[in-house]
């Protein structure tokens, strides 16, 4: 009788995957993260991990002796936006890397436009101080 009230395999995978994507664990004040740790912060296995790293050109953590990976925040922040556009939004992988470059292009932009004008600011401070 037990058999009959619990979940297939199959069933119970889907049904915590929609939970747990709601209520990630918050991501502690760090610089450098391990792969076991962002699994772990992400709810993903590492071998998806090391998957998308191949399919995500941003997704290029640090790797250091022993080929260890090291993640920063702003990847493990991509790595849930991936998560959310594959498995919550249902978008392909080049589905993904589309949305993701369309997202990323203009924040890189404003971004270097940012630079380029503080980069004047010190110019100009420079100039009138010679």
């Amino acid at each position: 009788m037990q058999d009959q009230q619990q979940p297939k395999p199959s069933q119970q995978g889907r049904s915590l995957n929609k939970k747990t994507s709601l209520a990630l664990p918050e991501i502690p004040d760090k610089i450098y993260f391990t792969i076991g740790e962002v699994s772990k912060l992400c709810l993903l296995e590492s071998h998806v991990l090391r998957y998308w790293e191949q399919e995500f050109p941003d997704l290029s953590p640090a790797k250091r002796c022993g080929n260890r990976r090291y993640y920063k925040r702003d990847e493990i922040i991509l790595i849930r936006r991936i998560k959310d556009l594959l498995y919550e939004q249902g978008f392909t992988i080049e589905g993904a890397r589309l949305k993701l470059a369309s997202v990323q292009l203009p924040e890189s932009t404003e971004s270097i436009k940012k630079i380029i004008t503080q980069l004047k600011d010190v110019l100009t401070e420079l100039e009138d101080g010679a």
